[in-house]
């Protein structure tokens, strides 16, 4: 069997949190011994994994400790994000693996592409388009240490090609690369789905659902200033965000100031959102920038009409507004795409059936058998 390495900063609940979970559910355990490492015991798939895997964590969970542990724990935090990452690497890694996987942008990258084991396969995967977003230079001196640390690494997946396009033009990388579909198993979604909400009420003309992190990426901000447009215009409809982050309290702050409790709701981070999204008609990604999104995926699989700015992966989802509608990255384009939605009834059928169409192309053993090729 081969020792399979996955590590990831912390498993929080965004889109590649969950993708990796879904994969390592689905490689096949008879080739694989697998350990998922993170680097913070924080997330919501944690016990899961460790009923399937081998899960560990660098660090505790923060908000399990008192205050002496919280300050011991602030110092050893700040000093592993300082420390050279070769010496972070045989420190955290005694463990030889065959395989060795930097799941995440950023750290997790800078820590595996270090790895001082001569023998293992080391895969970095790429889920964001860092030409537009670029957040993970922060974790390096200079672009050249980045591309270096990239240069490491015998194999580089993107969740898109349009992914992978933003990361050879970021740092001049073409070869060792390929494009991997992020597996989402179609069949899990569809069952949790089915399970009723419970104390919701009664629609207020069309409801439309986001989910994700409530992180500036997201876009959120731009979403309610396009709601209350939208208010403003006399449409009757209302919106649910279903997520949680570090812009929770501007977002209550923005509805509050505006009048829009009757409009939005924050649903807050939910275990199973595929219920949210099933109470709903229709799916918005106000995202900046994206990868190959998963919700966006998910939305597709339940059938729902998409209304989309246009960011990396959405044209592989979307075609040229074939199965969804893509709009211009900025408020103003993504207002009028949400108004003509919310304007045309026969706009709102013909994109639910091209969604209900488009749902069937998941297929999420074709996709890790693909990747079981790689390791």
């Amino acid at each position: 069997m081969k020792k399979v390495l996955f590590f990831i900063e912390s498993l929080s609940g965004g889109g590649a949190e969950k993708v990796l979970t879904d994969l390592v559910s689905n490689l096949d355990a008879t080739k694989y011994e697998i350990t998922v490492c993170s680097l913070v015991d924080v997330g919501v798939y944690n016990d899961y994994l460790n009923s399937i895997c081998t899960y560990k964590s660098i660090l505790p969970n923060r908000d399990t400790l008192n205050a002496l542990q919280k300050r011991v724990y602030g110092i050893r935090y700040n000093l592993i994000r300082k420390m050279p990452a070769k010496w972070l690497y045989s420190r955290f890694f005694k463990e030889k693996y065959d395989v060795e996987i930097a799941y995440i942008e950023g750290f997790a990258t800078k820590i595996i592409g270090n790895s001082t084991n001569p023998n293992s396969k080391k895969i970095a995967w790429v889920h964001i388009d860092l030409y537009a977003n670029h957040w993970t230079k922060t974790e390096y001196k200079n672009l050249q240490e980045e591309k270096e640390v990239y240069q490491n690494y015998d194999h580089i997946v993107s969740v898109a090609k349009s992914v992978q396009d933003a990361f050879s033009k970021r740092f001049g990388i073409t070869n060792k690369l390929s494009v991997k579909y992020n597996p989402i198993d179609r069949e899990d979604i569809l069952s949790k789905a089915e399970k009723p909400l419970d104390n919701i009420l009664p629609k207020k003309g069309i409801r439309l659902v986001t989910v994700g992190r409530l992180e500036d990426q997201k876009g959120y901000d731009r979403l309610l200033e396009i709601v209350k447009k939208l208010k403003s215009d006399g449409f009757v409809f209302e919106l649910w965000i279903v997520g949680r982050g570090s812009q929770q309290s501007d977002l209550e702050n923005y509805i509050s100031d505006n009048d829009l409790h009757d409009v939005v709701t924050l649903q807050g981070f939910q275990k199973n959102p595929y219920q949210f999204v099933s109470a709903s008609d229709a799916f918005v990604c106000s995202s900046r920038s994206e990868g190959f999104s998963t919700v966006v995926t998910e939305a597709l699989i339940l059938g729902k009409p998409v209304v989309a700015t246009d960011c990396s992966g959405m044209t592989e989802l979307l075609g040229d507004n074939e199965y969804g509608l893509i709009t211009e990255n900025d408020t103003e384009s993504l207002y009028i795409g949400l108004k003509k939605f919310l304007s045309d009834a026969s706009l709102r059928v013909h994109y639910t059936e091209k969604s209900k169409e488009r749902s069937v192309d998941f297929d999420i053993n074709a996709i890790v058998k693909s990747i079981e090729e790689l390791l």
